[in-house]
């Protein structure tokens, strides 16, 4: 199959809509990071996304949509969710909803709930109000890998997989939405992203929990109730580890353990804050942002993790941030990007 690689235009939305209607897959920008498209309501559809994908048939998906009207068919909503849909979309804010039949199973990997946002992207919505579809996207990426942000992210994944990726730059938030749960008692984060606990709660007037998961691996039997809660995921092919602990102790431990692994032929680097590169400088150093802007090193991550496989690197060590605000959403991803190993310094 040939990929198209088109940039934003009333062609293109037309040819984006005729590929979904007739049951195929189109790549497009969303403002947290690529989403490979499908018909939600058409379930053989949605298959091909989990195929050209690679991805677990149990990994549940998120549903787009440009209008709250659209929901209507689709799921009955809970408790505080038209709140935060008023707070917050379009934006990056998922929110489970108990579904109806029309949803199929395939979308919500057979569970009861149907993860629904509104994004804010104008290429997102154009292509959503063109179409006039609820659409079934994941990220646009092979299964496991780091999420894509950049139309060349997806071509490097997608090619000859799918026939369409709609170009529309870099994304700005650079993580997948938050999503929350509020079908079962008390609101809880499954995944956390760019609209943190407090931003919710704020809405709410209520606490806001924090799922178990989001900072460990799933248990044995554990069901995945969102996207993201694989024990690896966001990977890249080189060994990441963690390196937590105060800065005076970690950088010094950073630049050990990657020179160790040079020394023993194994290509390393560091992935380190804009304020200790030059510390590094001996470490092939990769800046990820400053510590103090959780939201820039978010939008970076992918990113820089994408980079490491094009350098061919084998082993990565990390410095960490505090899992608050949007740090919480950063150390998700990077401690599922390492399988959740980690060195204390």
């Amino acid at each position: 199959m040939e990929t198209a690689l088109l940039l934003p235009s009333a062609e293109t939305y037309s040819r984006a809509s005729e590929i979904l209607s007739g049951g195929g897959l189109v790549a497009f920008p969303t403002e947290t990071v690529y989403g490979l498209g499908a018909n939600a309501l058409d379930s053989n559809a949605v298959l091909s996304v989990f195929a050209a994908k690679g991805r677990p048939a149990d990994n549940p998906l998120i549903v787009h949509i440009h209008d709250q009207a659209q929901l209507e068919p689709l799921c009955t909503l809970p408790e505080g969710a038209q709140e935060l849909m008023d707070a917050f979309w379009p934006g990056p804010l998922t929110i489970l909803c108990n579904k109806k039949p029309v949803v199929p199973d395939t979308v919500t990997a057979g569970l009861p709930t149907v993860a629904v946002r509104m994004p804010s992207h104008p290429v997102a919505r154009a292509l959503l109000q063109a179409c006039n579809l609820p659409v079934a996207a994941p990220s646009a990426n092979s299964s496991g890998r780091p999420s894509p942000t950049t139309a060349a992210h997806v071509m490097e994944d997608m090619k000859g997989k799918i026939p369409l990726i709609i170009d529309g730059g870099m994304c700005d938030v650079g993580v997948e939405s938050t999503v929350l749960d509020l079908c079962h008692g008390d609101p809880v984060v499954l995944r956390p992203g760019g609209i943190t606990p407090g931003m919710i709660s704020s809405v709410l007037g209520r606490n806001v929990q924090i799922a178990g998961s989001v900072l460990r691996p799933l248990r044995e039997n554990e069901t995945a109730l969102s996207p993201g809660m694989r024990y690896k995921h966001y990977a890249p092919h080189a060994v990441v580890t963690l390196v937590e602990g105060p800065s005076e102790r970690v950088v010094p431990l950073l630049r050990k353990l990657s020179l160790e692994q040079e020394a023993d032929g194994v290509k390393s680097c560091v992935l380190c804050f804009t304020e200790h590169v030059d510390q590094l400088s001996d470490c092939r150093p990769h800046d990820i942002g400053s510590f103090s802007d959780p939201s820039e090193i978010a939008h970076r991550l992918f990113d820089v993790l994408r980079k490491l496989d094009e350098e061919g690197m084998e082993a990565v060590f990390s410095e960490v941030i505090p899992p608050e605000g949007v740090g919480l959403a950063v150390m998700n991803r990077l401690g599922r990007a390492a399988a959740f190993r980690t060195i204390k310094a």
